[in-house]
């Protein structure tokens, strides 16, 4: 059994490390652990974890998580010490979540949310480590007639049989094998209901909703909101997720569910003129009626993360979405410079 001292840095797994909130994570673990990321570039890219590839408290492991993850073959993990120390904690994060090229990764997901997840689980017992799980709001489905707010406590709300129920009922199977391993074998799992969040990193042609808003303004288009009525959501800068995360896996070993993401409540339609604002475009708002229902999910209830972490949102929203518009400036540029 691998034996950790005290006064070595830990060693830290992150799934899923080369994507949006993955990446950023990685940015925060490292200035204390070391940290291995693992991706297998489905939806992440290496651009995000570029900055990282030199440093020596990081390593980057490409590997599909349906497989087998064995860290002991790894040669390049021997500076952590792993074979003797093993890995202290384990944030799951990763999970085909491309709403563009959805249909593409329907099977990946399933197994993920499965096969992937007792491979992540399987390396916890064997190493006897935390184990924090990236869960989703979609758990708790559309926003209540009666309240906008949903709590821990709330039951699961969930069509397994759409299209997307590969993720939907995929993350519910999830936390529910993580409780069962966590009971079983003594685990401390952890398990992060996330809510929407956005910042620097998300993909600017991925199919999302703010990255085609931000891509819509800088190309001085106008800003369509496919819905007939104006919808309202909350958003939660990705820095914020973060440290809620990390303070997650640090709580008490009693708290196992969590809702992450901010409880205020915005129109679509103002953020959309924010970021029009802020890009300094030509652009309007314009609503297209759809067929579609209207889907507008709940706020989250945070009372147990503010009470328990100490832990609330601190990033304006102008803020956050001024650095998601540098970026995704940045993001276009690369590509246009690629394809020249």
């Amino acid at each position: 059994m691998p034996l950790f001292s005290p006064v070595d840095r830990k060693n830290i797994l992150v799934t899923g490390g080369a994507g949006f909130i993955g990446s950023h994570l990685c940015d925060a673990l490292i200035k204390t652990a070391n940290v291995i990321c693992v991706d297998n570039f489905s939806t992440g890219t290496v651009a995000n974890i570029d900055h990282l590839l030199q440093h020596p408290q990081f390593e980057l492991i490409n590997h599909d998580l349906t497989e087998p993850l064995d860290l002991a073959t790894f040669s390049e993990l021997a500076r952590f010490h792993v074979p003797i120390q093993g890995i202290q904690e384990i944030y799951h994060l990763a999970c085909p979540i491309s709403r563009r090229h959805f249909e593409e990764f329907r099977v990946a997901t399933a197994l993920t949310n499965s096969v992937g997840m007792k491979h992540v689980l399987d390396l916890a017992v064997a190493n006897k480590a935390k184990v924090l799980y990236a869960s989703s709001s979609v758990l708790y489905g559309a926003r209540r007639p009666d309240r906008d707010a949903v709590s821990e406590t709330d039951p699961c709300n969930i069509d397994h049989l759409t299209p997307h129920g590969a993720y939907d009922e995929g993350k519910r199977f999830s936390e529910a094998i993580a409780c069962t391993y966590g009971d079983v074998y003594g685990l401390d799992v952890k398990i992060a209901r996330i809510f929407r969040t956005y910042g620097p990193r998300m993909k600017v042609y991925d199919g999302n909703l703010l990255p085609d808003m931000v891509n819509a303004a800088l190309e001085g288009k106008d800003i369509e909101l496919n819905t007939t009525d104006d919808r309202r959501i909350s958003l939660c800068y990705v820095s914020d997720v973060v440290d809620c995360l990390m303070k997650l896996m640090q709580s008490p070993i009693d708290v196992t569910v969590l809702n992450v993401g901010s409880a205020q409540d915005y129109l679509l339609s103002a953020v959309a003129e924010k970021i029009i604002r802020l890009t300094e475009t030509p652009s309007r708002v314009r609503f297209e009626p759809t067929n579609q229902p209207l889907f507008e999910a709940p706020l989250p209830d945070i009372d147990k993360a503010r009470q328990i972490l100490h832990w609330l949102p601190l990033v304006r929203l102008e803020d956050g979405l001024r650095h998601m518009i540098d970026d995704a400036r940045s993001q276009r540029q690369r590509i246009t410079s690629f394809s020249s």
